[in-house]
């Protein structure tokens, strides 16, 4: 059987060569991960380690210290969590939902624009729970109440290596979902409106046909590059109390009451803040890319982009390139600290 990082240190393997020589920082690592609060071994963690250590090092030959650096930046008790959860440990699932449920589907209504407590934003959010649970599909509950075809190398917490916080990488499982699920909509229509189109009846098996991809657009780089440097241009002349607002919700992802007693704001103020910050980011992103660009570094001068160029810039950044908040908001000396009002 072809070993993979999931399972190789399970199989009793060596390894990898990549943290072969960091047993010392893999122990320090362990420690500071709270991994032994899931009953999440070393091994396992450890081969978590190495699963997104060669995802992050696929085309080079890494030297220790960037190896070290990595693994030092990595969001260790997010990872160890879904580790922990991809294994199925119990207190690591109870904490999982209890903690994780409800802003999954909080973030499923900002997706859908409605509110967090409507079926859709529910059912948006929980179809997340299968895959996260390692469900075989097509398979049923057992008689013994568990449920069938379970199996946690499966689950898609095994795609999640802690270069994101955990909630930074649920957002943009949960926003592909959505777009999945647009896409497979929008194929079946149109197959169901060509099959009318025929003489016969329609044909039965319709949505399983096979559509062909469209070929990859060869724009689709540069149109990511241009927005990201829009978006951190539009963000970088932000005024600083709105930096703040941005900062406590999406990185800090505080509630908007607990924003209002760090800014001395009604909760209600803060949303309507919140709201005009989007609307103006969202403006001067969209002007930035539309502007034309002079000639620089011997290139020639570069056009703006149109509105359905636009568009697909922002189309591109939902699919491959969420919004990576905690790298944007860092921590500052300065910054306003929100009164503690949760639990851990």
């Amino acid at each position: 059987m072809k070993q993979d990082p999931e399972n190789a240190k399970a199989a009793g393997f060596p390894a990898s060569p990549l943290l072969a020589p960091h047993r010392a920082l893999i122990d320090r690592l362990y420690s500071n991960s709270s991994a032994a609060t899931w009953g999440l071994s070393l091994d396992r963690f450890q081969a978590a380690l190495e699963r997104s250590s060669a995802k992050h090092f696929t085309s080079s030959s890494p030297s220790a210290r960037n190896v070290e650096e990595y693994l030092d930046a990595l969001h260790l008790q997010d990872l160890a969590l879904a580790c922990a959860c991809a294994e199925d440990r119990s207190d690591a699932w109870d904490h999982f939902v209890h903690h994780y449920r409800p802003y999954l589907r909080s973030a499923a209504a900002a997706i859908l624009r409605c509110s967090s407590a409507s079926p859709a934003a529910r059912d948006l959010a929980d179809s997340l729970f299968a895959d996260f649970y390692g469900l075989a599909a097509g398979k049923n509950s057992g008689t013994d109440g568990t449920s069938a075809g379970k199996s946690p190398t499966r689950s898609l917490f095994r795609y999640f290596h802690g270069r994101s916080s955990l909630k930074t990488w649920l957002r943009a499982v949960l926003a592909q979902r959505h777009i999945d699920s647009i896409r497979s909509s929008r194929r079946f229509t149109e197959l169901e409106d060509d099959n009318t189109l025929d003489s016969g009846a329609p044909h039965v098996h319709a949505a399983v046909i096979p559509i062909n991809q469209s070929p990859p657009d060869p724009h689709r780089d540069r149109y990511l590059t241009l927005l990201s440097a829009a978006f951190e241009s539009a963000l970088a002349s932000l005024d600083p109390r709105d930096r703040d607002r941005l900062r406590l919700y999406y990185s800090d992802q505080q509630t908007l009451a607990e924003i209002g007693r760090a800014l001395g704001e009604h909760e209600s103020s803060v949303s309507r803040n919140l709201e005009r910050i989007r609307r103006e980011l969202r403006r001067d992103v969209e002007a930035a890319l539309r502007k034309a660009r002079p000639a620089l570094n011997g290139l020639s001068p570069q056009p703006g982009l149109s509105d359905q160029e636009i568009a697909l810039c922002f189309q591109y950044a939902s699919e491959d390139a969420p919004i990576d908040f905690d790298k944007l908001f860092p921590q500052s000396s300065d910054a306003p600290t929100p009164k503690p009002s949760r639990q851990p």
